[in-house]
C-alpha cells in the first residue's frame, strides 16, 4: 500500500492512496486525522488498518497526471553517511585530509548522522531539485527513506535523494552542512510504502540514472544488501538524546557515487527507482 500527498480537484493539498495506475484521495473530513502527517504518527500496524477503513472522497487521478507532492508535512529530515563500502571509498577519494575520519566512521559504532532538509527545502517527483551556483563537483545521491512516527517506530519507505556538493565537502569536512543544506536540496517521493508492503531488505534493489539531452550520462546500481549497518541501528542513534514530536525521514546512505569526472549539470533529468517504491524523478536547476 502507498500513501500519497497529492493536491486535490481544487488545489488543496490531500492524502491519497496509490492503487494500481490511479491515486484515490481519501476523505478526512471526519476523520481525527487531518493530514498525512497525523496519519504518520500511528503504529505501522494502526496506520495500515486505519488507511484500509477510511472512506474515499471519489476523487480518482491517474498516477502520470496527480498532482503529487513531496510526502511530508512538519517531519526533519535526517540522513547517515558512508553506509555502504562504495560511499566510504568515495569519500576518502574526495579528501585526502579527512580520508581517515570516513575510513574510521565506516567501522565504528557510531555512525554517521547528520541534519538534511527542513519540509521546505524538500521536493517531490516532478519537480526541480538544485545544484549550488559556489560548487562545481554535484551528485544525486540515491538513498533508501526510512519514514519514522515520533516514538522513531519505522511506519513507511520512501525514496530520497540526498544532493551534495563533493568539492565543498571534500575540501574541508567542517563545510558539510554547506554541501548538503542549501533551498531545493533533497528529493522525496513518489510516495510512501507502508512497512508492511515492502520486500525484505536484502531483496531492495536501487538504482540511478543521469540522462542530459536525452542521453545517458550516467547510471549505476546497487541493494540494500550491500549497507553495512542496519535500519534499527540507525534509528537506534539517531533517537539519542534526541527527540521528533512530528517523527522524522531518515536517508540511509547511498551505494551509487559517480566517479569523480561526473558532476550534474542544469537540465539534467535524475530518475532514481526503488523496489517496492517506484520512481522519483527531478530535474536539475542551478540558481
Amino acid at each position: 500500500m502507498h500513501l500519497a500527498k497529492l493536491l486535490d480537484s481544487v488545489g488543496e493539498p490531500a492524502v491519497g492512496v496509490v492503487e494500481g495506475d490511479a491515486v484515490e484521495v481519501l476523505d478526512l473530513r471526519d476523520a481525527p486525522f487531518r493530514d498525512l502527517n497525523a496519519l504518520l504518527t500511528l503504529s505501522p500496524a494502526e496506520l495500515a488498518a486505519t488507511v484500509r477503513a477510511l472512506p474515499r472522497r471519489g476523487e480518482r487521478f491517474p498516477v502520470d497526471r496527480a498532482g503529487l507532492l513531496p510526502p511530508i508535512d512538519r517531519q526533519e529530515v535526517w540522513a547517515a553517511g558512508v553506509t555502504y563500502k562504495r560511499s566510504q571509498t568515495a569519500r576518502m577519494e574526495e579528501s585526502e585530509a579527512a580520508k581517515d575520519c570516513y575510513d574510521r566512521v565506516y567501522q565504528s559504532p557510531r555512525p554517521e548522522l547528520f541534519f538534511k532538509a527542513t519540509p521546505y527545502r524538500v521536493r517531490g517527483t516532478g519537480q526541480a531539485l538544485r545544484i549550488r551556483q559556489d560548487a562545481t563537483w554535484n551528485v544525486p545521491e540515491p538513498e533508501l527513506a526510512l519514514v519514522l512516527n515520533p516514538r522513531l517506530e519505522i511506519v513507511g519507505y520512501t525514496i530520497g535523494n540526498d544532493m551534495s556538493s563533493r568539492d565543498i565537502e571534500g575540501e574541508n569536512p567542517l563545510y558539510l552542512p554547506q554541501a548538503k543544506v542549501y533551498d531545493q536540496c533533497c528529493g522525496l517521493g513518489p510516495w510512501i510504502t507502508l512497512a508492511e508492503a515492502m520486500p525484505p531488505h536484502d531483496q531492495i534493489g536501487i538504482s540511478l540514472r543521469v540522462l542530459r539531452h536525452a542521453e545517458v550520462a550516467f547510471e549505476g546500481a546497487t541493494s540494500v544488501a550491500e549497507m553495512a549497518r542496519k535500519f534499527d541501528e540507525l534509528v537506534g542513534w539517531l533517537g539519542r538524546d534526541n527527540t521528533f514530536p512530528h517523527g522524522a525521514f531518515l536517508l540511509t546512505g547511498t551505494g551509487i557515487v559517480p566517479d569523480s569526472d561526473f558532476t550534474l549539470a542544469a537540465g539534467d533529468r535524475i530518475e532514481i527507482r526503488i523496489d517496492g517504491i517506484g520512481a522519483l524523478i527531478n530535474e536539475v536547476v542551478q540558481a
